[in-house]
């Protein structure tokens, strides 16, 4: 059976257009990381800090927390009628307008109300991101094939990285315009531009088919098919097209029959509050692993080591994009090794780095030794690269996949919201334990780094390589972990030597059984 080779690097007609609309999805992603990215610059920047009175690291902290109760609102009421209700591509658009509109409050902050029009902006732009952040990997998600959909999920951290990235480098650029209309206005520029790739997404978002598991949801299986021919012409063949589609049925047919159409049935149902609070914890460790720390306050990190403040935001931009080509490398990784050792390997990494920048400066206080400093400096981009390789990109496509369809969207939106409160507190913590503690600071976040790996291991079961449909294997459910038809072509086809016995192993082999075993 040759009818999965292309799942693969192939260049076949639906591995095209699924690498291609993935990227135009990551365009929502883009926009989110611009204005986290740009937000360190906007911070810092001199006209900004005279808009803001009193402005301050108590203030500081406030506006950079702010933004994540409105993540934390939008997952927990928002996201999930969203998504459910819209579908996952004009839910994605209402996000974004509601982004844009944050977007427009902050840039024209000022006056006695400047402050408050911050802070407004921020919870609203934090709305419309918890939108746009789970309806794009739901639906990257939903459309990839199992063997891919790791590497296309990874895709939207791609877009995430590439706007940090720029909205770094628009910092940067901003510093040097510096005369009078620079001062008032280079921070407002700064955050307004974040509307061109917005634009772009709004425009291409309509030409993508809806994704085929919410069509089915919603009766609509002529189009479902549609979508997966569109999604799997050149990959599959015509009736393991047919098989996915009838796996969809079967898996939203199963889980309407439970009658757990509520969202109370993420706590009350034993399979499904397995996967939530291991999503949850997940997203939460992936923000208090530092990462929220690392985005918003790095140039004044690195200020700290002795950079001048444009110097701070060039080192900035540059390991930013470190972070895209550590992303790109990532896409190649997850499907390969699997979910659990490129989480466990990144934190061990972040471990390590953060072990040094709290170390060296005590040993070499006040800027003493030059040597010491760059090698801090050296340090953070290294905690950037288990970031990029761990916990940034792979906390989304865990929770973006373990979830039964019907489910998906609310549980993925509970799960975030678990990284909306480690944001909140990292972003409070991270410029009061600075000031009071130095880099002693950096322990505790090495700590937490540390606890993440075993927690890994123990507690999550791998998910690389198995269909949406095969979760309840995994986890336990309503189908009493039978494999799905589309499983038992994939191992079929390895069976005719078509790929790796470690892959036909994993699709084989229940890890969790009927939810009360653990993996091994």
């Amino acid at each position: 059976m040759n009818g999965i080779k292309d799942l693969g690097l192939g260049f076949s007609k639906a591995s095209t257009r699924l690498h291609f609309f993935s990227l135009l999805l990551a365009l929502g992603s883009f926009v989110w990381g611009y204005n986290v990215g740009v937000l360190a610059s906007v911070l810092a920047h001199p006209g900004f800090r005279e808009t803001i009175p009193d402005y301050g690291p108590y203030r500081r902290g406030l506006i950079t927390a702010i933004y994540y109760l409105g993540t934390w609102l939008s997952y927990v009421f928002f996201s999930r009628p969203a998504t459910d209700l819209l579908g996952r591509r004009y839910a994605a658009m209402v996000g974004m307008s509601v982004l844009c509109v944050g977007q427009a409050l902050q840039a024209a902050a000022s006056g006695s109300v400047a402050l408050s029009m911050v802070i407004s902006g921020r919870v609203v732009s934090g709305l419309g991101t918890g939108i746009v952040s789970t309806s794009v990997p739901l639906y990257q998600s939903e459309i990839a094939p199992a063997q891919q959909r790791g590497r296309l999920v990874v895709l939207n951290h791609v877009g995430f990285v590439a706007g940090l990235a720029s909205g770094f480098w628009v910092g940067y650029a901003i510093t040097f315009w510096n005369d009078s209309h620079g001062y008032l206005s280079g921070w407002r520029l700064s955050v307004s531009l974040s509307f061109i790739p917005a634009l772009f997404f709004f425009v291409g978002l309509p030409f993508l088919y809806e994704s085929p598991r919410w069509l089915v949801e919603h009766g609509r299986p002529d189009e479902a098919l549609k979508a997966l021919q569109f999604y799997r012409e050149g990959s599959f063949t015509p009736s393991q097209i047919q098989s996915e589609l009838t796996d969809i049925k079967r898996n939203v047919s199963a889980y309407q029959a439970t009658g757990l159409k509520k969202w109370t049935s993420l706590f009350t149902n034993p399979s499904l509050f397995s996967r939530l609070w291991r999503a949850a914890l997940l997203h939460f460790m992936a923000q208090m692993c530092g990462a929220t720390a690392m985005k918003y306050y790095l140039p004044e990190l690195f200020r700290v080591l002795g950079l001048s403040p444009r110097v701070s935001l060039l080192a900035g931009g540059i390991e930013s994009t470190l972070k895209i080509g550590c992303t790109v490398l990532e896409m190649f990784v997850i499907d390969k090794v699997g979910r659990r050792v490129t989480l466990a390997v990144g934190a061990g990494i972040m471990a390590f780095a953060l072990l040094i920048n709290g170390a060296l400066p005590l040993a070499y206080p006040n800027n003493t030794n030059r040597a010491s400093d760059y090698t801090c400096v050296v340090f953070i981009f290294i905690y950037s690269l288990g970031y990029s390789m761990g916990f940034g990109p792979a906390a989304w496509v865990y929770g973006s996949e373990i979830f039964p369809t019907a489910a998906r969207a609310r549980g993925l939106s509970f799960a975030a919201s678990g990284g909306a409160v480690g944001s909140i507190i990292v972003s409070q913590l991270w410029p009061i334990g600075i000031a009071e503690l130095g880099s002693k600071i950096y322990f505790f976040f090495m700590a937490v780094n540390l606890a993440c790996v075993p927690i890994i291991f123990l507690l999550y079961p791998e998910t690389k390589g198995r269909p949406l449909e095969d979760m309840e294997v995994l986890f336990g459910g309503y189908e009493g972990g039978t494999l799905s038809t589309t499983s038992l072509l994939l191992a079929d086809d390895r069976e005719d030597g078509n790929g790796e016995d470690e892959e036909n192993e994993i699709l084989g082999r229940p890890l969790l059984g009927d939810g009360r075993g653990m993996a091994r």
